[in-house]
């Protein structure tokens, strides 16, 4: 056998779904990679010959290797900080007066109205390092917080520069419809207009989007709009995603399986009808528990359900300048699991093959198996359960990217 590398002394939780065991797992196992796939994965005892001499070989101390995590939902490219506004709100101001004094969302456009490219590109970076040290290897990065065409542009430039200068692989979401900009305060169907008819094909000419986003709320886009918005997304061949059901429950999980989204996020306030939905359309359901511990929120999404009628979970962390300002991956799959009572399998599960299948890459990434790209993590850890069972010490031991060992 010509292999690049080979990994032994390690047990590895594949996390196939089809596998017989608890997170895929195989004890004692072996791996090889060649360029940048995974061809071969089992026990130890069934490795097949292989040239020792001029194969590396890496040894896992009895570690267990995991792919790479997967962060399928963020904001990651900001500028400015809201702290001042939590600090306000802990002494008792309202959302509505700190927005009203020029806070909420539209502080975090101004700011990025105002950076440029490079002090953009700088923040991402160190966010994206943060996140790739604790073993994330591809992530989702949304816009929206431009809200204008020049800086929605910006913002999924820096974005796509990213991914080409990390070992993360990027994927960009187009979040233009995350909220009304000021100028549109009174004019919530021009700005849609202006969506559809010069940000999104503005996005599309300059192939900075792999999907398109909408905020639907109460306090944001209704039905009507978000339905446009997202068909003139899915007629351009873009992926469509929808931040649904937060705050109140408006049917968004129903439309977004009705076009076959790829996920719907947040779903506090999802009931059966759109859990039957997402069942029948294959539509993921993206927990954010980042977002419902800063925000204290008391209303849990609906987790038997999903798991009645066999939704894939996804976790992921929603960075955000302001309602999950947390850039951790363990971080979340501590709370997916203290928070929202999901099951440590179910928690990692939703960082790696659910996630995978939320930004529509299921083939390539998210589980170990023969054939799939060699995205993957050596963790100093006892089980995988650990990985959601504390927090604060980092046990990511190495991360290995389409074949590539990362240095540290």
């Amino acid at each position: 056998m010509l292999w690049d590398q080979v990994w032994i002394d390690i047990n590895i939780a594949t996390m196939q779904a089809d596998h017989s065991e608890p997170y895929g797992a195989i004890k004692d196992a072996a791996l090889a990679v060649k360029g940048d796939k995974v061809v071969w994965v089992g026990a130890r005892h069934a490795l097949p010959k292989f040239d020792s001499l001029s194969t590396p070989i890496f040894r896992g101390r009895g570690g267990w290797i995991t792919p790479g995590l997967i962060d399928a939902h963020t904001h990651l490219v900001f500028a400015g900080s809201r702290a001042d506004e939590f600090e306000k709100r802990l002494q008792g101001a309202s959302y509505q007066e700190i927005a009203q004094a020029g806070g909420g969302i539209l502080s975090t456009v101004q700011a990025c109205r105002h950076a440029s490219e490079s002090e953009l590109f700088e923040l991402g970076r160190q966010r994206l390092n943060a996140l790739a040290r604790e073993g994330v290897t591809t992530v989702e990065i949304k816009s929206g917080y431009g809200l204008d065409t020049a800086t929605e542009l910006k913002l999924l430039r820096v974005a796509r520069a990213l991914g080409e200068h990390h070992h993360v692989d990027v994927t960009t979401t187009f979040l233009g419809a995350h909220a009304f900009p000021a100028e549109y305060q009174d004019n919530p169907n021009g700005y849609v207009d202006l969506i559809v008819d010069e940000m999104l094909p503005a996005v599309i000419t300059a192939n900075l989007a792999d999907a398109v986003d909408v905020f639907c709320e109460s306090i944001a886009f209704d039905l009507q709009q978000t339905k446009r918005i997202l068909q003139a997304a899915k007629a351009a061949g873009l992926g469509i995603k929808l931040h649904a059901e937060q705050l109140a429950n408006l049917g968004g999980s129903e439309l977004a399986a009705e076009l076959k989204a790829l996920s719907v996020d947040h779903l506090e306030y999802l009931d059966e009808a759109g859990v039957k939905a997402l069942r029948q359309s294959g539509t993921c359901a993206t927990l954010l528990p980042g977002a419902f511990y800063f925000l204290r929120e008391t209303q849990l999404p609906p987790i038997d359900l999903l798991r009645q009628y066999q939704v894939p979970m996804v976790v992921a962390s929603d960075f955000n300048p302001g309602s999950s300002p947390l850039c951790s991956s363990l971080l979340m799959l501590n709370m997916a699991c203290t928070l929202m009572r999901l099951t440590p399998e179910e928690a990692l599960c939703g960082m790696t093959r659910n996630a995978a299948k939320a930004l529509g890459l299921e083939q390539t990434i998210g589980v170990i198996d023969v054939g799939m790209q060699a995205d993957f993590c050596l963790w100093d850890i006892e089980s995988p359960a650990a990985l959601a069972y504390s927090y604060g010490v980092n046990p990511c031991q190495q991360v290995i990217k389409k074949g590539e060992i990362i240095p540290r």
